[in-house]
């Protein structure tokens, strides 16, 4: 079967081929009616009629694609943040490459012969500042996501962290908690020292803080909390974690040594991951909207690369109050 060209769809709508272009490439307003434009797309889709994208790009001198790099797939939030990022990209016509960084947080590597030839532009989550050198430097507009706001970028894009600390902080010292653990990642990246100086600068002077540094995983973060809650002095009443994974591997502590969650001990978790509804009890944990995230990521991206200034407030964070938390113990 004969593979239809941009002429038949032209033809079957009765306009012309520059017609079938403006609106095929999303640049028909201003130019073509909405009817005509709905007639060519409703044509096209009937004819089953697909652009030739290799040679439309070689037209533009662009390949419509962007490059996401996240530390890594293990993680929800980063799967999320695609997802946002995908459905904005998909609507202009754009592909998203999901790239997961071998070293983490750390610099990554060029996934391509030639980063600067294979794409249009870069979207990093989570990185580092100096992290995408070996992706093209100065040479591809480069979006930073939930990353430090000062570093070089075209553009950033970034959640109420702080915010979501005081949530967390008003939370626990409205339930009369004043002796508080913090389970902090030990994964140095900017998202976490904002979660720590944010935790430490709101109970001062209210309550006592302990942090202890934990691998982000759920076998680290229980070994960490089992150590910190058999050392001596007087036991925490709240642990507040970076993370759900941090706040899973606490709770498997708590149960470990006998402490009941939340009448010995609240746990409160960061993310809101799929996982904070499967522990038992159910996590308290701050949501980030990971796939709004990417949306604004995306669309940050195409107004750099059509020339025009994006900013934007950092993107609201919610607390989901769960059973993980209750009332500080009167012993």
């Amino acid at each position: 079967m004969t593979r239809p060209t941009s002429r038949d769809v032209a033809t079957a709508a009765g306009v012309s081929q520059a017609t079938v272009s403006l609106v095929l490439g999303d640049k028909w307003r201003g130019r073509v009616s909405e009817r005509t434009a709905d007639t060519v797309r409703k044509t096209a889709t009937d004819l089953g009629y697909r652009p030739n994208l290799a040679a439309r790009n070689l037209r533009l001198g662009s390949t419509r694609t962007a490059l996401l790099v996240v530390p890594a797939l293990t993680n929800e939030f980063f799967a999320r943040v695609y997802t946002g990022a995908a459905r904005v990209a998909a609507e202009h016509g754009f592909g998203v490459v999901l790239y997961p960084s071998p070293d983490g947080t750390g610099p990554a590597r060029d996934p391509f012969a030639s980063a600067r030839a294979a794409l249009d532009g870069v979207i990093a989550s989570s990185m580092a500042a100096n992290a995408l050198e070996a992706l093209g430097g100065d040479g591809l507009p480069l979006v930073m996501l939930d990353s430090d706001p000062t570093a070089h970028a075209a553009a950033h894009v970034n959640l109420a962290i702080a915010d979501g600390m005081r949530q967390v902080t008003e939370h626990l010292l409205t339930h009369r908690h004043r002796r508080i653990l913090h389970l902090a990642s030990a994964v140095g990246s900017w998202t976490f020292t904002v979660r720590a100086d944010a935790l430490a600068a709101l109970l001062a002077p209210s309550a006592e803080l302990r942090t202890v540094r934990a691998p982000l995983s759920v076998d680290g973060a229980r070994t960490a909390t089992e150590a910190a809650l058999r050392a001596p002095g007087a036991r925490p009443t709240a642990i507040v974690c970076d993370d759900d994974v941090l706040a899973a591997g606490a709770c498997k502590a708590a149960r470990r040594l006998g402490l009941r969650v939340p009448d010995d001990l609240s746990v409160t978790g960061f993310d809101d991951l799929a996982l904070a509804l499967a522990v038992e009890p159910e996590l308290t944990t701050v949501r980030l909207p990971a796939e709004r995230v990417g949306e604004q990521g995306m669309t940050a991206l195409l107004a750099v690369l059509e020339g025009t200034p994006w900013t934007a407030e950092d993107i609201p964070v919610e607390l989901v109050v769960r059973d993980s938390t209750g009332p500080a113990p009167t012993t």
